[in-house]
């Protein structure tokens, strides 16, 4: 499954209102060094989990109302949500095998 770009506008939507399954959501910034570390590794953790959740991106800084409603203070910051609800979240940059282990919680 492909990563979603999601907005203050359609996070509800395409996040709280999904009903059932797991959404990672990566809480990110173009101008973070880390963030952009994170977007490759990100892609292989979809590659690899792609069936069994959806990852979400959200632009903190066109989308501050999100990332201010889930406590975000620092980035990258990742927030697995399952059955529309927040479960666990996790900042920092990660490595592929530390996500996977992570997430298989949740999938």
């Amino acid at each position: 499954m492909a990563i979603v770009e999601v907005t203050d506008k359609t996070f509800a939507t395409d996040v709280e209102s999904t009903g059932t399954g797991t959404v990672l959501v990566d809480f990110w910034a173009p101008w973070c060094g880390p963030c952009k570390m994170l977007a490759p590794i990100l892609d292989e953790v979809s590659a690899e989990l792609g069936d069994k959740l959806t990852i979400a991106k959200v632009n903190v800084d066109n989308n501050p109302e999100s990332a201010g409603k889930f406590g975000i203070m620092g980035i990258p910051s990742l927030v697995v949500f399952k059955d529309g609800e927040m479960v666990s979240k996790m900042t920092g940059l990660q490595q592929k095998d530390q996500l996977i282990q992570w997430l298989k919680e949740y999938v």
